[in-house]
């Protein structure tokens, strides 16, 4: 049997990307539950389809994003805010 050891520089990667794709993952499912695709959704937040197929992929967006991906979900900008602010608390630890 071998045990494996990682250092916390590891730690804080496998961190980040398990809280960058639960923020994905509920973008994601918020887009799909407001009908709309990665494309309609990226341009309605004046994005490019690219950049919000990164966030709900795992990519950690930048805050000013935060509003305009509101917008195009038609949620309250206070519930993804709100998202994020639990989700960066496990980004930047």
């Amino acid at each position: 049997m071998s045990m494996q050891f990682y250092g916390q520089d590891n730690l804080d990667v496998v961190r980040r990307l398990v809280w960058g794709r639960l923020f994905g993952q509920c973008i994601g499912k918020t887009r799909e539950a407001a009908g709309r695709s990665v494309e309609q959704a990226a341009h309605l937040a004046g994005m490019e389809t690219c950049a919000w197929a990164a966030i709900e992929s795992g990519f950690v967006p930048d805050t000013a994003q935060l509003r305009p991906m509101a917008d195009a979900l038609e949620v309250g900008y206070d519930k993804i805010a709100l998202l994020a602010v639990l989700c960066r608390e496990g980004w930047t630890q």
